[in-house]
């Protein structure tokens, strides 16, 4: 994820709880001084970064005490810091699966809530017999206060932070309305909207599908709330919006429907897809040549001659997996091969979304994002174009058909 992002030029989030699940971490007087995790995952992108995009670093309660901000700051370089609002995916609390006991066992002495309790005698004998296999790890709920934001924010500016970024999620809209004034008020960089269904896996299915507001509406809400402060005169921060982005049509409806404060999507799911999807291609085409090899010293063809992975009766190259390597391997030369399949899955994806979002663009004469307007979206239902503000389909171009037509 870290290569592809850097390589691709987009930025990529180091989620929350990263130094406090790391079994490594050395932690003095509850403060983080080293994370090999955290640091693993912050040099790798930095060592392939061209420029473009960035690594962000997010913080939710737990990182707050660990001292997680001040660690990735001062000590590795960061420069882009979120703030979230909510723990894991959604509302309920982030939570993990913690398969090993002495891992359960370290975690609640580092604050967090373990589910059952592993200090309990009675569920320790339980785990040791196999009665149950995994621990359930789960952050504090966080309650935000206005002041205290401001202050966190100044503080991040102070410890080095060059842009500092607020990521909430598909809550009330009064909580909406104060992630909004907030982040103006504090004059952040960006404040990103994520809409249900969204998440990458830190919360149960139905909570990330089915629980809260859905992106549409948020993002109706929120171009209906910074509209209002818009009209006030105060700062607009650029905002993105999340929840269930997939494509390049996703793309272009959310700038639309969010124009002229949505400047970026983010998505979870999609992208780390692409990664899973390079890196099982390549692990299969590995496993199938080596079980080829080991049966009668060649690949083995006979129940594979349709396979993608064979080409003109070969199997071919793990680099021919995707269309994007040529381009990649004559960029960087000797250093393709330390390039992994997940990053190149994910290049090719984002050179997918590229592709596909300039062809809607130029069929709607939109050559720069910031064009791109609710002029060029319409709605289906009345009551979506009730909801939005965007056109009913029936209405759209009214005055210019009278026009053409009388």
């Amino acid at each position: 994820m870290a290569i592809g992002a850097a390589i691709s030029g987009i930025m990529v989030i180091a989620g929350e709880n990263i130094c406090g699940m790391d079994v490594k971490a050395e932690i003095k007087n509850g403060r983080i001084i080293h994370s090999p995790e955290m640091e693993r995952r912050v040099k790798t992108f930095q060592k392939w970064y061209e420029g473009e995009g960035g690594i962000i670093v997010q913080a939710n309660v737990e990182d707050a005490r660990l001292g997680v901000p001040e660690y990735v700051i001062e000590k590795l370089g960061v420069e882009i810091f979120e703030l979230k609002w909510g723990q894991g995916a959604k509302d309920i609390g982030g939570e993990v699966k913690i398969p090993d006991m002495d891992k359960a066992l370290e975690l609640k002495r580092r604050g967090y809530i373990v589910l059952p309790d592993p200090e309990d005698p009675v569920i320790q004998e339980a785990f040791n017999k196999g009665d149950f296999k995994e621990f359930e790890r789960h952050s504090r709920l966080g309650m935000v206060e206005e002041e205290g934001f401001y202050k966190m924010v100044e503080h991040l500016r102070s410890i080095g932070a060059k842009h500092v970024t607020l990521k909430t999620g598909a809550y009330r809209p009064a909580d909406l309305a104060r992630a909004v004034k907030f982040a103006s008020e504090a004059k952040i960089d960006l404040l990103t909207v994520d809409g249900a269904g969204g998440g990458t896996g830190m919360s149960p299915w139905r909570m990330m599908n089915e629980w809260g507001v859905p992106t549409v509406q948020l993002e109706c809400l929120m171009h209906t709330y910074l509209k209002r402060l818009d009209a006030q005169g105060k700062f607009i921060p650029d905002c993105a919006i999340a929840g269930g982005l997939s494509l390049e049509d996703h793309i272009f409806k959310a700038l639309a429907l969010g124009a002229p404060y949505i400047k970026a999507v983010c998505m979870g799911r999609s992208i780390l897809t692409a990664a899973m999807v390079g890196n099982t291609q390549a692990n299969l085409l590995k496993k199938k040549m080596e079980k080829g090899i080991e049966k009668n010293g060649s690949v083995m063809r006979h129940f594979d001659e349709k396979s993608p992975l064979v080409k003109d009766g070969d199997w071919i190259d793990v680099k021919d997996l995707f269309i994007t390597t040529p381009k990649l391997s004559e960029k960087y030369g000797k250093d393709f091969a330390q390039i992994p399949p997940g990053a190149i899955g994910v290049y090719t994806y984002i050179d997918r979304l590229t592709q596909g979002l300039q062809q809607f663009m130029a069929g709607e004469r939109k050559f720069a994002l910031k064009h791109i307007d609710r002029n060029d979206i319409f709605a289906l239902t009345r009551e979506a174009a009730e909801m939005s503000g965007i056109n009913y389909v029936m209405d759209v171009d009214k005055e210019e058909v009278d026009n053409i037509l009388k």
